[in-house]
C-alpha cells in the first residue's frame, strides 16, 4: 500500500469533477486531504467524501505546495493557464482537459502498465486520455495476440457530457421545450440536439476535422506503440446524457478468427462481452458502470481480414473519472 498523499481536485463541481470524489472514496484511495477547487462562482459548495463536508475552495487562491497530486478536469484554458504556477510548487499533474500536446503530456492507460512511457521526473504531467481512446485502446490491446491492426475506422456517438454540464443542461432544455410546443432556443449548441444526431463535436479545421477526432487517433497510436497505425475517426453528438456508444472496425494482417476474439473477450477483466443475438446499450448497460460493454462481434461483409465491433461505456465514470484514479493508482507507487 502507497503512502497516503494530498491531493488537489480542480473542477469538482462538474459531473467528471464529482464522479473522481466519488471514485477516491469507493476504492479506499491511499488519501490524506483532499483539497477541493474550483472557480469562484463555485466557492464555498460543499460535497461529502468519507463522512464529512469538504468545502470547495478558490483555485486562484490555492497554494500547491501543499499537495503532491493534482487532477485537473476543468476546462483544457483552466488547465494551461495554472501549469506553471502547479509544477514550481512541485506538484504532479494527471490531466484530464487534453490541454497539452502528447509529447508534453504522454498519455496513460494503467491495464496497459508502465510499458512504452516515457521515464517520468517530479513535477511530471501525464494526461488521461478521452473515453473513446480508452475503449477502443482496451479492446485492441485485449485482442493483441489474435488481432495485429492495419487500420482502423472508429464511429464515436458521444453523450451531451462530452461538453459538461452546458451539454446536459442545454439536452434537458431542449427537450422540455419541444415537448411542450416552446420555441427552441439554442445556447450551448447552435442547433437542436434534442431528439436528433449532430454530424461534428466542435469546430473543425481546414481538412474538416475536428480536435477530438485527431486527438482521438493519436492517444489510440501512443497507447498502442503505433505511431503509423492509419486511424479514421467519426466523432457524432448524440441526444444522450451519459454514455457513449462507438463502432469499431479493425482491419488486421489476417483472416478474423471471431471464435478466438470471442475468447479473448470473455476473460478480459474490465470487459463485459454480451452474448451473440444480442447488444448492449449506453443507457440501459454501461452507465454507472466500470467496465466496457462489448457486442455484435463479427467480421467485416465483404472482407475476412475486418472485424467489427460495437462498444458501449460511461463517458464520465468509466472513460474519464477511474482512468484518471487508476492512473494516480499505478504512478504513485512509482513516481510519488
Amino acid at each position: 500500500m502507497s503512502q497516503p498523499i494530498n491531493i488537489a481536485l480542480i473542477g469538482v463541481t462538474g459531473n467528471v469533477g464529482e464522479a473522481l470524489v466519488e471514485l477516491l472514496e469507493e476504492r479506499e484511495f491511499p488519501l490524506k486531504d483532499l483539497h477541493l477547487l474550483a472557480s469562484s462562482e463555485s466557492v464555498g459548495q460543499s460535497l461529502s467524501f468519507r463522512g464529512r463536508q469538504v468545502r470547495v475552495r478558490s483555485l486562484e487562491a490555492f497554494d500547491f505546495s501543499q499537495v503532491q497530486l493534482a487532477f485537473f478536469a476543468a476546462g483544457a484554458e483552466v488547465t494551461r493557464s495554472h501549469y506553471e504556477r502547479v509544477v514550481a510548487a512541485g506538484c504532479c499533474i494527471i490531466d484530464l482537459s487534453a490541454a497539452f500536446t502528447l509529447a508534453q503530456a504522454p498519455c496513460v492507460l494503467p491495464e496497459l502498465g508502465l510499458a512504452g512511457l516515457p521515464a517520468l521526473t517530479k513535477p511530471w504531467c501525464v494526461s488521461a486520455p478521452t473515453p473513446s481512446a480508452v475503449a477502443c485502446a482496451l479492446v485492441l490491446a485485449t485482442l493483441k495476440p489474435v488481432v495485429q491492426p492495419q487500420q482502423l475506422q472508429v464511429t464515436a456517438m458521444l453523450a451531451v457530457s462530452t461538453l459538461g454540464r452546458s451539454g446536459v443542461q442545454e439536452l434537458a432544455r431542449q427537450t422540455a421545450e419541444l415537448l411542450n410546443g416552446r420555441p427552441l432556443e439554442h445556447a450551448a449548441l447552435d442547433r437542436q440536439i434534442a431528439f436528433n444526431m449532430l454530424a461534428q463535436v466542435g469546430d473543425v479545421d481546414e481538412e474538416g476535422h475536428a480536435q477530438l477526432e485527431k486527438r482521438l487517433a493519436a492517444e489510440v497510436q501512443q497507447l498502442l506503440g503505433l505511431p503509423e497505425l492509419p486511424v479514421a475517426v467519426t466523432c457524432a453528438l448524440a441526444p444522450v446524457f451519459f454514455g457513449d456508444s462507438l463502432t469499431l472496425a479493425v482491419r488486421a494482417d489476417v483472416d478474423i478468427d471471431v471464435a478466438a476474439v470471442v475468447r479473448l473477450l470473455d476473460a478480459a477483466p474490465g470487459i463485459e462481452l454480451v452474448e451473440a443475438g444480442d447488444y448492449p446499450t449506453a443507457v440501459g448497460d454501461a452507465v454507472g458502470q466500470d467496465q466496457l460493454y462489448i457486442g455484435r462481434v463479427r467480421r467485416g461483409v465483404s472482407d475476412s481480414r475486418q472485424l467489427n465491433l460495437w462498444i458501449a461505456s460511461d463517458n464520465v465514470r468509466k472513460g474519464a473519472a477511474l482512468n484518471a484514479v487508476q492512473i494516480a493508482e499505478l504512478l504513485i507507487k512509482h513516481y510519488l
